[in-house]
């Protein structure tokens, strides 16, 4: 991590750290929007008829956020698209069929240069929902750990024989959420590697199975590559994870 970003401030500056930044910024609080009201309403899918206040199980919990998960992949892909060829973009590899490719001029000046030149070249479905199947791959296992860790953190750091309708202090909230992020990255990082090598890819490649670029990646760096900036994404997580549940409990405690 550290030579990667002396490397990014030396040759781009320190707004190369920021690169592709608009895009998620823009669309993370649709994203969260979609992601926590499908949370819900898997929730409420499954729950016991005859007792609709009784908690879910930690594996029900699971199935709800890997239902969520699927439902964001379509709004989630293409934001994460754009994102990734943007920095990516200085790469040889990182925008195919492209004259500059390679070379020290960006070829992409925003995320919405991005999807224009994907509808172009590849039409709305083919070019903006490129690697939406790698991202559903991705998001049932993230988003299982991400809310049954979450969940399971938080009933663990629930003092014994407590309400458990009684409100927790933001610090165990923040705990809970950590460790739910954690578990994002530790149920799916190989996943999120294959995707993100499939979405660097033109649209136009053949054989862009989430399968054929793990196997890939392996042939090419073993283990170490399918895990090559885990820890980087474990650290980034913690404080967001925290936020994002911390956030999302308070919210509904005020909202009742």
């Amino acid at each position: 991590p550290i030579e990667c970003l002396t490397h990014t401030v030396r040759h781009e500056g320190v707004l190369g750290l920021y690169k592709g930044m608009a895009s998620p910024l823009v669309g993370i609080a649709f994203v969260n929007a979609v992601l926590f009201s499908s949370y819900g309403w898997f929730k409420a899918l499954l729950a016991d008829p005859l007792r609709p206040d009784a908690p879910l199980s930690i594996p029900q919990i699971a199935v709800a956020g890997s239902g969520a998960g699927i439902i964001n992949s379509f709004v989630a892909g293409p934001i994460e698209l754009f994102k990734i060829r943007l920095q990516a973009q200085y790469s040889s590899t990182a925008v195919p069929n492209s004259a500059a490719a390679g070379t020290a001029k960006p070829v992409y000046s925003g995320p919405v240069a991005v999807a224009r030149a994907l509808v172009k070249d590849h039409g709305w479905i083919r070019g903006c929902f490129h690697g939406t199947w790698a991202t559903i791959v991705r998001e049932i296992p993230a988003y299982a750990g991400f809310y049954g860790g979450f969940e399971y953190a938080k009933r663990a750091l629930r003092p014994t024989n407590s309400d458990p309708s009684a409100a927790m202090p933001v610090s165990r909230l923040m705990l809970a959420g950590s460790f739910g992020g954690i578990m994002y990255w530790t149920c799916s990082y190989p996943l999120d590697v294959a995707k993100s090598r499939i979405q660097r890819l033109s649209p136009d490649e053949t054989s862009q199975s989430v399968w054929k670029a793990l196997r890939t990646v392996h042939a090419e760096a073993g283990m170490r590559g399918l895990f090559a900036g885990y820890v980087t994404s474990v650290v980034r997580t913690i404080p967001a994870g925290a936020a994002t549940f911390t956030v999302y409990e308070l919210t509904m405690r005020a909202i009742g």
